[in-house]
């Protein structure tokens, strides 16, 4: 489970650096395609990021407990 919790944390600080780069119109170079269908959809797609990274991470990080 500690996969989950690798690819769930990259997934949200991804997203959180992808949100913060933008206000500098910046983009890393792995999301550059985020903004293709509009800034709407962009950010949909950042906080879906968030969501579901963070989301994986603490199924992972419950998972391990056992």
């Amino acid at each position: 489970m500690k996969i989950l919790m690798n690819i769930g944390g990259f997934m949200a600080i991804a997203g959180i650096a992808s949100i913060v780069m933008s206000f500098f119109d910046y983009n890393l170079k792995i999301l550059q395609w985020i903004d293709m269908w509009g800034p709407t959809v962009g950010w949909v797609i950042r906080i879906a990021l968030i969501v579901v990274g963070a989301l994986l991470y603490f199924v992972g990080r419950a998972g391990s407990n056992d």
